[in-house]
């Protein structure tokens, strides 16, 4: 599910508002900057607008944002929609007891961190992040929010990579997306 495929108008100022970085963190990467996006108002706007649309009335209860970028855009998504909000972080960022969910990277393994409480049994979840690659991050969000006993409704991001495949490693997770990178 995207909204490119919707035909919306809102997605060419959204995808021409990310900058394309050649050959950053490493050689051979072309790493999608929302930076610019962030600088860009109305495209801003726009992105908070299509998911806020999209998830309204839609009964979730708790917005879950991957650190980082995903704090930007689930924040605001969960104020307007009446969710509380959840950050996953890194680890030894969040004080207190946290229920941890190891997940695999190109070179090595990383980590997301909840605390625990933050989300109950039955809460039905949107797990937002800027973007999807491989789709490591999104599993390890999905595992961590499950594992807790709540539901995870769909992932939302603003950009996809599908040469990467994410989107297969979610399974029967819907993802909606609003940019597609080739």
């Amino acid at each position: 599910m995207s909204a490119f495929q919707d035909k919306d108008p809102r997605v060419e100022g959204i995808a021409s508002s990310i900058r394309v970085v050649p050959n950053f963190p490493k050689p051979g990467i072309m790493f999608q900057d929302i930076t610019t996006l962030l600088l860009d108002p109305i495209a801003f706007k726009n992105v908070v607008d299509m998911f806020v649309e999209r998830y309204s009335g839609k009964d979730i209860s708790v917005v879950a944002g991957v650190e980082a970028r995903g704090f930007i855009f689930g924040s605001p998504i969960a104020l307007a929609i009446g969710a509380k909000f959840v950050p996953l972080r890194k680890p030894r960022k969040l004080p207190g007891e946290i229920i941890s969910e190891k997940y695999d990277l190109e070179y090595g393994t990383d980590c997301l961190e909840m605390h625990v409480g933050a989300v109950q049994p039955g809460e039905r979840v949107l797990v937002v992040d800027d973007l999807i690659a491989t789709g490591g991050t999104l599993c390890a969000a999905i595992s961590l929010i499950e594992r807790a006993g709540a539901e995870v409704v769909e992932c939302a991001c603003v950009i996809e990579l599908p040469e990467l495949k994410g989107r297969e490693k979610l399974s029967d997770k819907p993802l909606y997306i609003l940019v597609e990178c080739r």
